[in-house]
């Protein structure tokens, strides 16, 4: 018998024609009837519709809310846990950051939003990946069971809206969208129905995320679909969009012996945290950011046209061995394989030969720079601002 969980847009999925597969505890749309190729390419020119509502959605919550105090309480909570900084994070803001075990390995990485009203002063809303989500709610749960609540939101889905013209799509729908920066939040209304729209992503392009109520999401996808420049987008797509955007996959490119600063995420320690410490795994953190790590990520384009799969050694041209292959694919966009990896610091400089030791063979490759494309985020006005 299955023990795989179906989402609640399973049934239109299957409507739409979608290859439903399993992963990470759920059955999912690997991919509808034009493809993988022409679905990457539709999001990277349109706008693509894609269900990730087997993410794990919650709220940690302080004791009390409603004030800078109780905002003051909760982020102190998550920042033991996380060298993002989180108590300077301004309302409608999310900041991308890492959950991290005692030796300053990777557990999970998340988006912590600091909800748009004073109202929810002391509540951040958590989006962590499926496939560890009950671990990553256990450590929160059991870590900062004095400090803070963590509430599941077992019954909300999420959707994610990618591509140049998603905010077109969602100003047709929700006009307050239109002017949103990067990384905020906001709190609208779709035909009467509440949702938490994010502008944010992991395709390389500008987009949304919602958050709505399960039994409320087919409403909300069919209302996105009726657009003529939205098509479903599948997990496929999904994940040669974020390799040509650079971005890590939990589970592949991360794991808990990486740190954040050899998996290039330096940029997910707030300043502060730098110099104060006190989370996780601070100490070897704090010196890798100051000496650097014997390995780091690194993009690698493969001068042929054959990919290199995760696992696929990466050699010096000496014969050595230096590193390995985790995430590898053809890349619609660029038109050719691209792969990332880790390898020994001394080679990890853009337009480094390497070989990758494909079927026993080696194929030339060149380390270069990430990401494979330039990315589309929406930045906003001056008085939209930064957080």
């Amino acid at each position: 018998m299955s023990t795989t969980k179906r989402l609640p847009l399973d049934a239109l999925h299957r409507e739409l024609g979608a290859k439903m597969v399993p992963f990470a505890g759920y059955e999912m749309p690997i991919q509808y009837k034009e493809g993988i190729k022409a679905e990457h390419l539709h999001v990277r020119e349109k706008a693509g519709l894609f269900d990730v509502s087997h993410m794990g959605q919650a709220y940690l919550t302080s004791d009390r809310v409603g004030s800078e105090a109780d905002h003051a309480k909760v982020a102190a909570a998550i920042e033991t846990l996380v060298p993002g900084e989180i108590s300077q994070l301004k309302r409608g803001r999310i900041r991308y950051t890492v959950l991290l075990n005692e030796e300053g390995g990777i557990l999970d990485d998340l988006m912590i939003t600091r909800l748009p009203t004073a109202a929810d002063d002391g509540r951040l809303f958590l989006v962590v990946n499926a496939a560890v989500k009950s671990r990553d709610f256990d450590v929160m749960a059991d870590r900062l069971a004095d400090q803070a609540r963590l509430d599941v939101l077992d019954q909300r889905a999420l959707l994610a809206l990618q591509g140049p013209k998603a905010h077109e799509v969602m100003a047709s729908l929700i006009p307050q969208t239109e002017e949103m920066p990067f990384m905020s939040a906001m709190d609208a209304e779709l035909d009467g129905l509440p949702i938490l729209v994010s502008r944010c992503g992991y395709t390389g392009e500008d987009g949304f995320e919602l958050s709505v109520p399960a039994d409320q999401a087919r409403s909300v996808a069919e209302r996105l679909l009726d657009h003529e420049a939205v098509e479903p987008i599948g997990l496929g797509a999904r994940d040669s969009l974020r390799l040509e955007a650079g971005l890590c996959l939990y589970g592949h490119d991360m794991n808990e012996t990486i740190s954040p600063v050899a998996a290039s995420l330096s940029f997910a320690i707030g300043k502060r945290r730098r110099m104060e410490g006190g989370f996780p795994g601070a100490e070897r953190v704090m010196a890798e950011l100051t000496h650097g790590c014997s390995q780091v990520r690194v993009g690698l384009r493969p001068l042929g046209r054959a990919p290199a799969r995760e696992g696929t050694e990466i050699h010096h041209n000496d014969g050595a061995s230096i590193g390995i292959v985790t995430s590898g694919t053809f890349g619609p966009t660029v038109d050719g394989p691209i792969a990332m990896g880790y390898v020994d610091r001394d080679y990890s400089q853009p337009g480094q030969a390497v070989s990758l030791m494909i079927r026993g063979k080696a194929h030339p490759a060149e380390i270069v720079r990430l990401p494979f494309i330039e990315p589309r985020y929406f930045r906003g006005t001056a008085k939209g601002g930064k957080a």
